[in-house]
């Protein structure tokens, strides 16, 4: 199969190594080979938390700048910042819902235009999806879902070698049975979105 690098930035608590967890399930029940790496930063204090993932045959999990073909963002200053790994081809899947870092809120920063932002990552990239995706996770009944919604968006895009019915027994297996409902139906509206945005 052909070689798919997906890049996830998020910040710490929104949920990123456990959207990764799911796709490598799926993948495993797919029978896709898949190699992921992670890197946490200070993620336990809001700091960056990246997921290299690779699907199909490739020696490295190591995705360099201008290699990815997919780009999910939890958060748009971080989309904006994980941009380097993009090229021309690459699809881009944003969270709108800004979360503030530190410096903004005690006024040594400034968060980016979002507009702005938009129309960066539109200029570099083959297309942007952008959505609030907090809104929707709140819309399923769990804010914490915004990891399951992108997941939905993600998978509606077509470009990974993975079926919906597989992302979601991997959810199955892989999310607290408590959270399942709301995680389901994050993902679900994730997916509708995306297809609403194309």
């Amino acid at each position: 199969m052909e070689t798919k690098r997906l890049v996830i930035v998020a910040v710490g608590g929104q949920g990123n190594l456990l959207a990764s967890s799911v796709l490598g399930e799926a993948a495993l029940l797919s029978g896709i080979p898949m190699n992921m790496s992670e890197i946490h930063g200070m993620a336990q204090r809001g700091g960056v938390v990246e997921s290299a993932i690779v699907f199909g045959d490739a020696k490295s999990t190591i995705i360099s700048d201008g290699e990815a073909d997919l780009l999910v963002g939890f958060e748009p200053a971080e989309t904006l910042r994980a941009l380097s790994k993009c090229n021309k081809n690459t699809v881009v899947i944003t969270n709108l819902a800004p979360l503030m870092p530190f410096t903004v809120n005690i006024g040594q920063g400034v968060y980016p235009d979002l507009k702005q932002l938009q129309e960066l990552i539109r200029a570099k990239t083959a297309k942007l999806i952008a959505f609030n995706a907090t809104d929707l996770a709140k819309e399923a009944g769990n804010v914490l879902a915004v990891n399951m919604v992108l997941l939905g968006a993600l998978i509606q895009t077509g470009i990974l070698p993975l079926k919906s019915e597989t992302v979601k027994e991997a959810m199955k297996r892989k999310t607290k049975t408590q959270f399942l409902k709301s995680n389901l139906k994050a993902f679900d509206l994730g997916y509708s979105a995306a297809e609403n945005a194309a």
